[in-house]
């Protein structure tokens, strides 16, 4: 009786446990479709739909439901538990009737070729030490996590592939796969070292996105803006994102100079096939400076199959400009209709504040910390953008190590002082007049006029927004140059222009294009 009453028992905590687990499936399925009902089509397709089935267990007691998810990459790991996990816990909750609590973990990576007898299976649940707390990397390396260890391996080349695995889950720029040098990726342009702010917020945002899913939203993605403020670093970052997260993905950034060699090259060969193979078949393309492409028919046409195969296979395509796609000449409509129906976003000059930002991390990066006050007098005389403020802080930094003296604003005025002669001598008051009115063709009498027709008020607006910005003159004698106004006139301009930057992209274009032509 007791081995059978032993029998009995052992059966029907089998049966509790299949039935737990179906409980689990059936509590999981449940709940994503509530969260299909809630979040807009799009958002559910892209961040809840490709996860795999949660595992949930009881953890009894005032504990409830632990429910175990895994996430294929670290970008969407962060991105569902800061937008989704706080409302998947409420409807588990809710459905289940017992607290729920979401454990995020990094999935196991798969290998190439599931064909080895070694390999864990792909639904393999993931180890307890893979959990993730607090939104950082594993707290324990996981047996399961490393590389399988082939027959016949001995323990200290297990240790090996384990440190190698372990190495690759480190932030640092030297764990990028060492294939990104044939990719063309510049291992050191990251997320990590790109300095978020008002002025890149919605393109940064926007490519995490891409690094996270790509193929899914927002493509193509294209970004646009002025020289040296910070779109390669951009581009090159989700490249580095990917190719630490699949390092077998087929990634490319080039040029488009080098593409349109490329045509060349193959258009002399008459081997357009090895063009077709060289492009239509990558995951990602990086492309720079697309405005390139002007002018030229045949590598417009190349381009425009490239796009569409590689749109065509759910390949992610991201393209950077000086000027939004309708701003582009010479380039066929087609292209630019294509080039606007993904994502078009903008990177702005930054503001002063991330421009001290950019100065003390770049400094930190040099081991030279830099004082706030000189930060802020550097970002206060350089505004063009993170190219230039890179220059005047390797200038500075130079002047301080040869000169042997401290970092402080005199040494930074005298490191600096041709770049700041040359602006003072420049950007006269007269000089941004007539910059704008040429731009805006109206004469330069009109911005001392009294005349008030939109054609003339707005352009005189802009330039008295642009001088309060670049030169040293007060409210005032901005006003007595602009015809004698009251330099509540002055101030209700930079007020006005000041605020529609910020929301105009147009405007801000046409801003950071004056801007630029007066700096040089």
């Amino acid at each position: 009786m007791l081995g059978a009453d032993g029998l009995n028992s052992h059966a029907l905590d089998h049966s509790a446990a299949s039935a737990a687990m179906d409980l689990g499936g059936d509590l999981w399925q449940r709940g994503c479709e509530r969260l299909a009902a809630e979040l807009p089509e799009q958002q559910f397709n892209t961040w809840i739909r490709p996860l795999p089935p949660a595992i949930v267990s009881d953890a009894g007691g005032a504990e409830g439901l632990v429910i175990a998810l895994r996430v294929p990459n670290r970008f969407k790991l962060d991105w569902i538990r800061n937008q989704y996990a706080g409302r998947i816990e409420a409807i588990l909750t809710e459905l289940s009737g017992k607290p729920a609590r979401l454990e995020l973990a990094l999935a196991a990576r798969e290998p190439l070729s599931r064909t080895s007898p070694n390999l864990p299976p792909a639904n393999q649940p993931m180890p307890v030490g893979q959990v993730l707390h607090n939104g950082l990397r594993p707290v324990a390396a996981a047996p399961a996590a490393s590389a399988p260890v082939a027959a016949g391996a001995t323990p200290a080349a297990h240790s090996a592939a384990a440190i190698q695995v372990q190495s690759a889950a480190s932030p640092a720029p030297s764990s990028l796969p060492p294939s990104a040098s044939r990719h063309r990726i510049n291992s050191a342009l990251t997320f990590d070292n790109l300095v978020p702010g008002r002025a890149n917020q919605m393109a940064r945002t926007a490519a995490l996105h891409v690094a996270g899913a790509p193929g899914a939203m927002y493509n193509p993605l294209f970004i646009y803006g002025g020289v040296g403020l910070g779109k390669t670093h951009l581009i090159h970052a989700v490249g580095n994102a990917l190719l630490k997260d699949k390092p077998d993905a087929r990634v490319l950034y080039l040029h488009a100079e080098q593409f349109i060699s490329d045509v060349v090259k193959n258009y002399q060969r008459k081997t357009f096939d090895e063009l077709k193979a060289k492009y239509h078949s990558l995951d990602l393309l990086l492309i720079d400076d697309v405005q390139f492409f002007a002018g030229k028919e045949r590598t417009q046409e190349e381009f425009f199959n490239a796009f569409e195969a590689l749109l065509a296979k759910r390949a992610h395509i991201i393209m950077t400009s000086d000027t939004y796609p309708k701003g582009l000449a010479d380039i066929d409509e087609r292209l630019t209709s294509r080039f606007d129906a993904g994502l078009t976003v903008a990177i702005e000059p930054p503001e002063l504040e991330m421009r001290v930002a950019i100065l003390i991390k770049k400094a930190e990066a040099e081991a030279t910390p830099m004082p706030e006050d000189v930060a802020f007098f550097i970002a206060k005389n350089v505004r063009a953008n993170v190219r230039e403020l890179e220059g005047a802080l390797r200038k500075v930094l130079a002047y301080s190590r040869f000169s042997h003296k401290e970092i402080n604003i005199q040494l930074a005025r005298e490191a600096l002082k041709d770049l700041l002669s040359i602006q003072n001598r420049q950007i006269s008051v007269e000089n941004i007049q007539k910059t704008v009115a040429d731009f805006y063709k109206i004469k330069i009498a009109d911005m001392y006029s009294k005349k008030r027709p939109a054609s003339i008020a707005r352009p005189r607006q802009i330039a008295m927004y642009i001088a309060k910005e670049l030169t040293q003159k007060s409210l005032p004698e901005i006003g007595e140059l602009f015809g004698g106004r009251d330099h509540t006139t002055v101030l209700h301009a930079v007020r006005k222009i000041g605020g529609e930057r910020q929301k105009n992209t147009e405007l801000n274009q046409q801003l950071h294009v004056l801007e630029q032509t007066l700096k040089g």
